[in-house]
């Protein structure tokens, strides 16, 4: 066999080698990044704590996660479910846009209120401010680290 034939067949060898090693590197990268990010709880955007609640439900000291629109009121079908008498089955819906928080009366027969102001239509709401659906206040509060 001629050495120059041999050699370039060393090459093309040498060089599928180096290949699949390359992408074996980057498909254990990957896989490794994906196996970091399905362990990592989601990102939360704040949370939602119940500071009174005449009827039990929620109770008073529980702490709801929220979404980008979190709806609230007695229908089981809410994001967060109140029950209390004063509060309509679909009263209000939070919605997180660009940076801000913003709350919705949907209708509700008794009003939502903000630190205690009633809202119409939508309101933009701060961490620390209370809402109030019906007897029950719940405080909007950052996320946990």
């Amino acid at each position: 066999m001629d050495p120059v034939v041999l050699s370039i067949w060393i090459l093309r060898l040498v060089f599928l080698a180096l290949l699949y090693w390359f992408l074996w590197t980057v498909v254990r990268v990957l896989m490794r990044d994906l196996r970091a990010a399905a362990r990592e709880p989601g990102a939360e955007l704040g949370r939602l704590l119940v500071l009174a609640s005449p009827g039990g439900e929620p109770a008073v000291g529980a702490a709801f996660s929220l979404d980008a629109v979190t709806t609230l009121g007695r229908d089981v079908n809410n994001t967060i479910v109140v029950d209390d008498d004063f509060a309509s089955g679909d009263h209000a819906v939070l919605t997180y846009r660009g940076r801000a928080w913003y709350v919705e009366d949907l209708g509700s027969t008794n009003g939502t209120f903000v630190n205690g102001d009633p809202v119409d239509g939508i309101a933009a709401i701060a961490f620390g401010d209370e809402l109030q659906l019906g007897n029950v206040r719940l405080r909007l509060e950052r996320a946990r680290r």
